[in-house]
């Protein structure tokens, strides 16, 4: 049976990791680009589980399951995308305040960007504002997400964002924050440019923030 983009989607959406392994094979032997297998293949197959999870259909357990499967595809791709010079769409420096540990939401908000054709550098947990500041610089990034869960190391996103601004960096990327305890207001009071209450929401954002519409992912 010749590959078919559709089998490709829909075992990504599934959390079917070893039937979507098995698609993106079958379409590489048959020759089907790298990249289109991405636009039009993961991330379609990821913003249908997006909107899934919205409409209360898929869950997060689901969701992470779905975006592992993505994953597994992505690892095969991404080293013959370094062949053929395509760039991604932009880079997102992720990571968890100083301070806290908790990396579950954040993995989660990774995960999903990656899917939406983002490339992100995670810096994991305990991030201090000088190692955003470095990840800022050494990959030309334009967004930087900030995580928290703990209302103790909130504060911590405030303080990154004053110290990227002493380095002349706020012109330059744009700040999104998330975490159980965020807040529409908190996000103003820090200036930060907008908060996402899940992973979902979290790449409208991000996209919206980089001049990439949501209906491109």
């Amino acid at each position: 049976m010749a590959f078919s983009v559709d089998v490709l989607k829909q075992a990504v959406i599934a959390g079917n990791s070893s039937g979507a392994l098995d698609a993106t094979r079958q379409a590489l032997s048959e020759q089907v680009p790298p990249d289109w297998l991405i636009d039009q293949g993961l991330i379609p197959a990821m913003s249908e589980v997006g909107k899934l999870f919205e409409e209360g259909d898929l869950y997060i357990p689901e969701m992470m399951v779905a975006a592992r499967a993505m994953q597994a595809c992505l690892y095969i791709l991404k080293p013959m995308l370094s062949e053929t010079d395509l760039k991604p769409q932009a880079s997102v420096v992720l990571g968890t305040v100083k301070g806290d540990m908790h990396d579950i939401g954040k993995n989660l908000v990774r995960m999903m960007l990656q899917g939406a054709g983002l490339e992100v550098i995670d810096l994991g947990t305990d991030v201090s504002p000088e190692e955003f500041i470095h990840a800022i610089h050494a990959h030309a990034a334009k967004l930087v997400g900030l995580s928290a869960l703990l209302t103790t190391t909130m504060t911590s996103m405030q303080t990154t964002i004053q110290a990227i601004e002493q380095a002349g960096l706020r012109g330059q990327v744009k700040i999104m924050i998330g975490g159980a305890p965020v807040t529409e207001s908190f996000t103003r009071q820090i200036k930060a440019d907008g908060y996402a209450p899940d992973a979902t929401q979290a790449v409208r954002l991000a996209r919206s923030l980089l001049g990439l519409g949501w209906e491109d992912a």
